[in-house]
């Protein structure tokens, strides 16, 4: 019984997503059901929706926030993928980041201590350039004197 009342429902959840040009999620398709009168659980939209393999389209933008040089040479591995230490502040690793701050990017460097895996330096910046992990660099050297 439950299996054929799947079934139905799933052919309904298409219909809807058809009509929408195949865009709605299961928020929308839920929403539609439910103003059509149907009561259903929105789970149990999901749940079929994922079973039936029906998708709604995402329209999130990506950000590209760097581009490779091709004629590079590449960055050799000091590290060799080994990220422990023997003592602190003898190996530091970085990072750099992304964050929407304001309705706009704001960049994030991090230097990290390999081993007591503490941040040890930081520097926030409108741009990616050299400058904002020399300055994170230096801000660790500060803190960790010299």
């Amino acid at each position: 019984m439950r299996i054929a009342a799947d079934a139905r429902l799933a052919e309904r959840i298409r219909t809807v997503h058809a009509a929408s040009g195949q865009i709605y999620g299961s928020p929308r398709v839920h929403a539609e059901l439910r103003g059509s009168g149907l009561c259903v659980n929105r789970k149990r939209v999901e749940r079929l929706m994922r079973e039936h393999r029906i998708t709604g389209r995402h329209h999130r933008r990506r950000v590209r926030t760097t581009a490779p040089d091709p004629a590079a040479s590449p960055v050799p591995d000091l590290l060799e993928r080994d990220f422990t230490a023997p003592a602190p502040d003898v190996c530091w690793v970085g990072d750099i980041t992304y964050l929407p701050v304001g309705g706009r990017w704001m960049y994030l460097a991090t230097v990290i201590d390999v081993y007591s895996r503490r941040l040890v330096g930081y520097a926030m910046a409108e741009h990616m350039r050299a400058e904002l992990v020399v300055d994170a660099l230096a801000a660790a050297v500060r803190i960790r004197g010299g």
